[in-house]
This record gives C-alpha cells, structure tokens and sequence, in this order.
C-alpha cells in the first residue's frame, strides 16, 4: 500500500478522533481505537429496526466495544452471532456467542474470551450480515478503520470461504460526527459498507465495493505470522 495513502487515512483518523473528544462524543483517549461512542444503544435499536435486521439468522460482528450493544440486541433476538477473536490470533478465529448467558455478558469481548467457542472458517454458516466498526465513513460506504487492517482481513477470509456473497449486508454504527461528505482514500483490499446506522439515521450506501480476496500483496510479513490463518496459508502457498 502507498504510504502517500497511509499517511492521509492517518490524518482523517486523528481529525475525526479530535473531534469526537472535542465535542464529548466519547471517552478520552479514543485514539487508535474503534470510538465507543455515545448514542451506541440507540444506533443498535435503529439497527434492529431494520428489514434487514429482521431477515438476517446468521450476524459475524467485531469485537469492538463501539458495537457490543449491537452484539447484545443479535443475542437477544436469537440470531447465531460470530465474533472475530481479538487481531485474528488463534488457529479458530471465530467465537460463537452463547445466548444462553445473558446478552450483555456474552456479548463482552472479555465474557468471549473466557467462555466462547472457538470455531475455525469451516465450521461455519453462511453469513446473513457482517457488522464492523469505523473511526470514520462517508455517505457513498468507504470506510476507515482503526488502521490495523483486521477488518479488511476478516472480510476477505469470509470471501474467499464463500461465506459471505451478494446478497450479505454490511453496516457500521456509529456516531452522526463520525459520517463525513469528502472522499476517503481507498486501496483494493478496502471494503464498503452497504449500510451507515447513526443514533438517528440510516443512511443506504452504494454500489457495494468488495474484494476479491486476500490482497498479499498488502499484508506484512509480521502481520502474516500474527494471524495464525494466514502463516498456514502462506506455508501453503510457498510449499
């Protein structure tokens, strides 16, 4: 990736991060994170108002705490909920969220990493919609993450396996500061978002951008041996 691109999602992400903190739409020291922003549960239960909401059995959602109301009201409503393991780092980078425990201790990442089971990409089913977090989105679906690229990685796992296609969903939730009119810089491996939930507003995104796959070509050597998925499938593919 161009480190001309880096640089300018880099300087997006501290504006937005600013500007949340400024205007008290979150906790201090929101840097480097997904924003666990105010308004949260009230951007679930837009979620959940949703058709689309209604439609969907199977939800793959990150572990972020910006969407744990989200993973809370899935659990309530009796979907089968995936929640990535924390930077992919397992042999089975999935949970599966228990709704038998109450929603708003199996939905906590910490409650996950205790008492979930871990499923690898095999074992699980097609997936109705994906729920990702974003320091920042534009109107059109281009998103920004954090800038670790977890997100990115995910999606393209789900891709490649066949687990998510056409007709899967992807929403972010967040915070109305965090939706901006201007451009994002976008590389391949980027994803879009098909729908944005604000505390007050859906806004429907399009067309949907998808990549075709892992992108190599992107991924460093540290993070390919972070991810223990894909250290297995580079030893594969250099065997």
């Amino acid at each position: 990736m161009s480190t001309g691109i880096d640089a300018a999602k880099q300087a997006i992400r501290t504006e937005i991060w600013d500007l949340l903190e400024r205007e008290c739409a979150v906790e201090r020291g929101v840097h480097g994170y997904i924003p666990a922003f105010a308004g949260a549960d009230a951007a679930a239960d837009g979620l959940a108002y949703l058709p689309v909401w209604h439609t969907a059995r199977v939800i793959k959602a990150v572990p972020d705490r910006a969407q744990q109301p989200v993973r809370e009201r899935a659990l309530r409503d009796g979907k089968l909920l995936y929640m990535a393991v924390p930077m992919l780092a397992d042999d089975l980078p999935f949970y599966v969220l228990d709704p038998a425990v109450p929603p708003a201790e199996a939905a906590s990442r910490r409650t996950a990493a205790r008492i979930a089971p871990k499923i690898a990409l095999g074992q699980m089913r097609p997936i109705d919609m994906v729920v990702c977090g974003s320091v920042a989105v534009n109107r059109q679906g281009a998103r920004l993450g954090k800038g670790a690229g977890y997100s990115d990685i995910e999606v393209a796992l789900l891709q490649e396996a066949g687990l998510i296609g056409p007709s899967t969903v992807i929403v972010t939730t967040v915070h109305p500061l965090q939706v901006i009119d201007a451009a994002l810089p976008e590389t391949g491996h980027d994803f879009s978002v098909d729908l944005i939930v604000t505390p007050d507003q859906v806004i429907e995104c399009g067309p949907p951008r998808r990549p075709r796959g892992l992108y190599w070509e992107h991924l460093t050597e540290d993070k390919i041996a972070g991810i223990p998925v894909l250290a297995a499938r580079a030893a594969g593919r250099r065997s």
